[in-house]
């Protein structure tokens, strides 16, 4: 889980970044502040990622992990 919040913090953090995520996954700040320990959330947010390779590398980079360790995330937490 700790790696999905890393990577939700880090697409937060680029404004037009967490339109896109917002627009593509359906998820609104409301959801996103209520439903943040979810493991469905978590793993839209890795699917988005995933959706985008750019930016699953770039995410991977920023904190630490390799772009793999996220997509196995996201199979933990919505298999």
């Amino acid at each position: 889980m700790e790696v999905a919040l890393d990577a939700l913090g880090w697409t937060l953090d680029d404004p037009a970044r967490a339109e896109r995520l917002i627009a593509l996954t359906g998820l609104t700040p409301l959801d996103l502040r209520t439903r943040i320990e979810q493991p469905a959330l978590l793993g839209a947010v890795l699917g988005f990622l995933e959706a985008h390779e750019p930016d699953l590398i770039a995410c991977a980079d920023a904190i630490g992990r390799g772009p793999a360790d996220l997509v196995a995330a996201r199979q933990v937490l919505t298999p």
